[in-house]
């Protein structure tokens, strides 16, 4: 009962994580990388995190753990009996950032954005249908 319970409320804590800081998970470009490294590794030691962040970011012990607090504070991260997860999942963050920059910068207009993106530029037949199919599978009835 005691292994459900402990399953329970850290299922409870992930969700309402990922419920609460929805409208939070605007990361700069190095908190990003930061994250990056930990969802590729996740679940890791601490010591193994500041190994991999000096080989894949060259940043020193104190500013790995300094990243770590913060992104531990505002609901990204966490550091339990020095095992380092993610508590926001990597497609929460790219989907998030992506909606926000399609609002802000083209008015939320998905076609202003693929007009932009490609800006003159031609797709593959291959990559042309598979937006098709995108399309198809994401539109409203």
């Amino acid at each position: 009962m005691a292994s459900w319970f402990t399953f329970t409320n850290l299922c409870a804590h992930k969700f309402i994580h990922e419920v609460f800081f929805m409208e939070n998970m605007k990361l700069c470009e190095s908190d990003y990388r930061f994250m990056t490294v930990i969802w590729d590794n996740e679940p890791m030691p601490s010591g193994k995190l500041v190994e991999l962040c000096n080989e894949k970011l060259g940043w020193k012990k104190p500013t790995t753990y300094t990243t770590l607090k913060k992104l531990c504070d505002k609901g990204f991260a966490q550091n339990e009996n020095t095992i380092v997860t993610s508590l926001i999942p990597r497609e929460k963050v790219q989907a998030f950032a992506s909606e926000h920059f399609v609002e802000h910068t083209f008015e939320g207009s998905l076609p202003k954005f693929l007009v932009s993106f490609l800006d003159g530029k031609k797709i593959s037949e291959d990559e042309a249908d598979e937006l098709k199919k995108l399309i198809d599978e994401f539109k409203e009835c």
